[in-house]
């Protein structure tokens, strides 16, 4: 009974001395502050937002978090959905600049025709 009780006894001697040792190598392991309420570490330009903007989001890992794939996907269909948003208002623009250089020359030809009369 000794025996088990002395070997019991190096074996907490032999763990006390390991996790010193590893407390003084790499530290203490000590956390960065909490980050205060209503703000993120998340980051999204303020105006501007691209897909690549939201394809490039990552958020903190909580105890009760949500699922990572169910937030991949919906994170993706958004990002997909800004893109298509975008070039339709790229081709919306393009469209009105066509227009506006053709309305630009009608009424440059009408002016030179009330010019020759």
């Amino acid at each position: 009974m000794l025996t088990i009780a002395l070997y019991i006894l190096g074996m907490l001697a032999v763990v006390a001395i390991v996790f010193a040792l590893v407390w003084f190598v790499f530290g203490r392991g000590e956390e960065l502050p909490p980050v205060p309420r209503r703000t993120t570490l998340t980051k999204l330009p303020l105006v501007g937002i691209t897909g690549d903007d939201v394809r490039g989001l990552v958020f903190q890992q909580t105890f009760r978090g949500y699922d990572a794939e169910e937030v991949d996907w919906a994170l993706e269909k958004l990002a997909r959905e800004i893109d298509d948003l975008r070039a339709v208002v790229h081709d919306l623009r393009a469209r009105d600049a066509e227009h506006a250089d053709d309305a630009a020359t009608d009424a440059i030809s009408a002016a030179d025709r009330y010019r020759t009369r």
